[in-house]
């Protein structure tokens, strides 16, 4: 198999090997000159079955992790039953796989639905023995599933929900440099345009390398001398590594940061030119030419080769013998320098190839020659080999060649002849790559957002805690940038936090209280509810917030609010034939702003800006509601009026009520509205204005009875405060206008509202406003507290308040009986520059669910590379013996049952129930025998357990999806009572498939199983 010339990018690469977390940590390895070799830890022994064996000292030195039990279960959603049967070759290409996409700069639901193919090198890790050893391969649901080689590639598939092909590949020591070469023909050949390649290798059992010892592979001095005269074998290695890779043309238009280009790849087999397992010379000649051949480039324009350089008796020999015959076909005459990555991290056998591939990438990218270690002087059984190879002994610059990019050559050769061999190239410059920059469509120049998401509270410290150092460590890293790549390249999980700040020292000084977890100024932080935004409600408030300038600084700063808020006070400003923008962007101290003509028409025009602007930051209301003037701008936002209309109502409003002779009095009050209505009783001139929550009501009405009412509650040590305003609002004083404001209304045109609408006048949700709305809605009472209520009811938990002030916010809180699981976050503070308070409200919104386009508010930063996810690991393992095998054994020695009739059978189940999900039970019983057992806590697991122990209690055969089958214990009983009979349990026959199923029971058919997990059982 080899490729076409098409070239293919390498956009994102992941490791992990023993003390190296990450590829800036292997290029530190590497560059370093220092090996992870030493031998198997203690702390991870599996009982030696051959403690004497000549050979054990070899297999216990290699390349190991301290740990390989820990797993994020809760990240990639698994629970600790399949968390714990699941080979941990698996859960690490999970991980490498993650890591590798965050480090593309791709968000993962980005990739859902492609045709991506996933290929990857593995071989079983040994967790088989620990599966046997603890009897879990006979009873554990997920044994299969988690011992599956081909789950390693299939699982990444359905990690990412991508559709391209899904293998693990498995051609020995070669296999994830096969699966490379594999997935680079599908990409040049147009199956598909990506493709995530990786290989991933654990040892649980050392002893597993005896048959290797036995063939003289395994290094005796625990070390492996490539190319050296003490070349005597390898050392094993664990670890693992992906890369992502899409063709070069797409990476190139999509801006991705490319680190290395593949230009030719083959993979061919020796056939018989050898006997297995000895290297084929000439094979793996075959294998490079053709390489050299699909990338069209001469052998001398290759400056390095990543050998396979297992430091075998046989192999090294022949791989330079191999390399020598492409020497001599391609006339080459200058020394290649080669090296092998096994000197550092051990030989990882499936995963070698990749391992190899990603050193090579590295060297091209940072144009440095690493080391090669354990070299001294060349294998004697090399000829000349000083003639034609140097192995580097110390890291140096790699100069590149006039006219041609630096380019590297790997191979990979399996124990059974299948070679690989793949020529990388260094990637070629290209302008930084950056957001758009269009200073018209930020939605607000203020703090930077730097927005963080987990999918629990301990990984959001950690992963604050690893950026924290990341931006300590690199002085050059720009806070636009981060702040950028962590909006556009990372996933969003439920548990969120939003750092603001105006600087490296304030960004830093948030992550620092996050990685805390204490509260710290510019920290925002909560949770999504199930990782979902909840709906959003729109309040907008109404006269009394205003102040002269609401608008001045914010029309400075968001020229999104700037276009919203021009556009409305022009239509205003014709409406009225008043310099309304005069008194909105000027100073604080323009009398006119309380004038109630300037008042509701500033309010709607600034309004109108908000709404605009948080549109363009990706908040669009699913319901609205408004307090007096304010339900004008809710209307507007619903689709209820056009701008028009609404500039025309809110323009006839102000005009007739700014005509109203002065005079009355509004006042807020502590108190009940039934206590308010019954001091209302028998007392003219005054009205209930507004319903603000449980105990706060506005009244209003003529100076002297309000005033005189609002002091014998201050008497009572009620709170009492006098309203800023003009005019007595929504009391009789409004009669006199009421006509004039409803023929306005009359010749507007009102549609349906798009958006869930909350009436103030009635506090209900309705079918929305018509033209006759607005003259009774200047005269009834606000009833504010009952819209959100009735909005909460709705399933609306996000409020944001639509106006100057945060009163709305204080108001809507203490409404609710439950204000906890419902978040009030204005948009304008008063005393806070308007950019921080926007940012704030937005980032109070976005941790609770809304969904913020933040790259709005970072525009024209470059994504550059970020930590990757801080996985927050747990011990999931198998032991021998566990509990559940003594439950087991201790079911197989009671007496076996007997029934006289069906209720017996239906007991027994029910003990055996409870038996399982860890219940002493009283009589026996846990609960009635119509109780599905998935209401019980059943998962499939559970489920078999229970089929074992009625199978250890009755001796009939059951099929491990009985409890689908038959989902309660009543059903269960039954047919175990119909299987055997009123006489009692008879002995397992040995028969036919309908006798080991017991009496014709079979097991249910893949539609009815599908149906069955589709309802939830399984």
């Amino acid at each position: 198999m080899s490729g076409t010339a098409t070239d293919i990018a390498v956009i994102g690469m992941s490791c992990r090997f023993p003390g190296v977390d990450d590829v800036r940590e292997f290029w530190r390895l590497l560059a370093d000159g220092k090996s992870t070799v030493a031998t198997f830890p203690a702390q991870r022994a599996v009982a030696s079955r051959h403690p004497s064996h000549p050979d054990a000292a070899s297999v216990r030195s290699g390349s190991f992790f301290a740990a390989v039990d820990g797993f994020d279960a809760h990240f990639f959603g698994m629970g600790g039953a399949e968390a714990t049967a699941l080979d941990p070759v698996q859960r690490l290409g999970l991980e490498l796989a993650w890591e590798a996409v965050e480090d593309a700069r791709i968000p993962a639901a980005a990739l859902a639905g492609r045709e991506i193919d996933v290929l990857v090198g593995a071989a079983p890790s040994g967790y088989d023995l620990l599966r046997r050893l603890s009897g879990t391969d006979r009873d554990d649901h997920y044994a299969a599933l988690g011992s599956s080689g081909a789950m390693v590639a299939n699982r990444i598939s359905s990690l990412f929900d991508i559709r391209g092909l899904s293998l693990c590949a498995d051609s020995g020591q070669s296999s994830s440099l096969v699966s490379l070469a594999l997935a680079c023909d599908r990409i040049s050949g147009g199956a598909v345009d990506m493709a995530l390649v990786g290989g991933v290798n654990l040892i649980v059992d050392p002893e597993s390398g005896l048959g290797l010892a036995n063939l003289g592979a395994l290094s005796a001095d625990g070390r492996c001398f490539s190319f050296d005269e003490r070349a005597s074998g390898f050392v094993r290695g664990e670890g693992g590594a992906f890369v992502l890779l899409k063709r070069y043309d797409l990476a190139v238009a999509d801006g991705d940061d490319v680190r290395a280009v593949v230009r030719g790849w083959s993979v061919g087999s020796g056939g018989a030119s050898s006997r297995i397992p000895d290297p084929s010379p000439v094979a793996q000649a075959a294998t490079m030419l053709s390489a050299l051949d699909c990338a069209g480039l001469p052998f001398d324009t290759i400056d390095y080769v990543e050998a396979h350089g297992t430091g075998t008796r046989l192999g090294d020999p022949a791989e330079a013998a191999g390399l020598r015959t492409v020497f001599r076909a391609a006339g080459r005459t200058r020394r290649l320098v080669i090296g092998s990555v096994k000197t550092n991290v051990g030989h990882l056998e499936p995963a070698a190839g990749i391992a190899g591939f990603l050193k090579a990438a590295l060297c091209l990218s940072r144009a440095r020659f690493v080391p090669s270690l354990n070299f001294r002087s060349p294998n004697p059984a090399i000829p000349d080999f000083d003639a034609h190879f140097e192995v580097v002994r110390a890291v140096r610059h790699w100069p590149g060649t006039p006219g041609r990019p630096r380019r590297a050559g790997v191979s990979a050769f399996g124990l059974g002849g299948t070679n690989a061999h793949v020529i990388l190239e260094q990637a070629p410059e290209r302008p930084v790559y950056r957001g758009a920059a269009d200073t018209d469509a930020v939605v607000v120049r203020g703090p930077l957002p730097w927005v963080l998401s987990a999918r629990s509270e301990p990984a959001l410290r950690a992963q604050a805690r690893r950026l924290r150092d990341r931006v300590e460590s690199d002085a050059a890293l720009s806070m636009p940038d981060v702040g950028y790549a962590l909006v556009t390249t990372r996933s969003l999980f439920e548990h969120r936090a939003v750092v603001l700040g105006a600087g490296r020292s304030e960004l830093t000084a948030g992550l620092e209280s996050l990685a805390a977890g204490e509260p710290g100024p510019g920290l925002v932080t909560g949770r999504a509810s199930s990782g979902a935004s909840g709906k959003i409600g729109f309040l907008f408030a109404g006269q009394g917030v205003q102040r002269a300038g609401m608008g001045r600084e914010l029309h400075a700063v968001s020229p999104v609010f700037a276009a919203a808020f021009d556009r409305a006070c022009a239509l205003l400003e014709a409406e009225l034939g008043l310099p309304l923008a005069e008194v909105v962007l000027g100073e604080g101290d323009d009398a006119r702003a309380d004038q109630t003509v300037f008042t509701q028409a500033g309010l709607f025009a600034v309004e109108t800006g908000l709404v605009a602007m948080l549109a363009a930051a990706g908040i669009e209301p699913d319901a609205v509601a408004g307090h007096s003037v304010g339900e004008i701008a809710a209307a507007h936002t619903a689709g209820v009026l056009s701008l028009a209309d609404a500039c025309a109502l809110v323009a006839a409003r102000g005009r007739l009520m700014q005509a109203l002779p002065p005079g009355g009095a509004m006042v807020a009050v502590e108190a009940t509205e039934t206590e308010i209505a019954v001091a209302l009783t028998g007392m003219a001139g005054v009205s209930m204005a507004a319903v603000n929550g449980p105990s706060s009501v506005v009244i209003s009405g003529e100076a002297e009875p309000v005033t005189r009412l609002a002091a014998g509650f201050k008497e009572r040590g009620r709170r009492i405060h006098g309203l800023r305003v003009s005019h007595a609002f929504h009391s009789h004083r409004m009669d006199p206008v009421l006509g004039d404001l409803g023929q306005v209304a009359a010749r507007l045109e009102h549609a349906a509202p798009r958006v869930t609408w909350a009436g103030a006048l009635d506090g209900r949700v309705g079918t929305g406003p018509g033209p006759d709305y607005w003259a009774r809605q200047a005269r009834g009472a606000v009833r504010y507290a009952d819209a959100v209520t009735a909005l909460t009811a709705q399933g609306v938990s996000i409020f944001v308040e639509i106006g100057p002030d945060e009163t709305l916010s204080a108001m809507g809180a203490a409404a609710l009986d439950d204000p906890e699981s419902v978040v009030f976050t204005p948009v304008m503070r008063p005393g806070q520059p308007v950019g921080r308070a926007l940012m704030t409200g937005l980032a109070e919104a976005f941790v609770r669910g809304a969904p913020v386009g933040w790259a709005a508010m970072v525009a024209g930063g470059q994504p550059v590379g970020l930590p990757t996810y801080a996985f927050q690991r747990e011990r999931f393992w198998l032991t021998a013996p566990d509990d559940r095998d003594a439950a087991d054994a201790d079911a197989a020695t009671r007496p076996v049952a007997e029934f006289r009739s069906e209720l017996s059978a239906v007991e027994l189940v029910r003990a055996e129930a409870a038996a399982v999900i860890g219940i002493a039970p009283r009589d026996g019983l846990v609960a009635g025998p119509d109780v599905p057992f998935k209401d019980m806590g059943f998962d499939s697991a559970m489920a078999v357990r229970l089929r074992n122990r009625l199978t250890a209690a009755t001796g009939a055969r059951l099929t491990a999806t009985v409890a689908f089958a038959y989902p309660t214990a009543e059903t269960l009983g039954r047919h175990l009572f119909s299987l055997l009979g009123a006489s009692g349990p008879e002995p397992a026959s040995a028969g036919g498939p309908d006798e080991v199923h017991g009496h014709g029971l079979s097991s249910p058919s893949d539609d009815e199983l599908y149906e069955l997990i589709d309802r939830g059982y399984a």
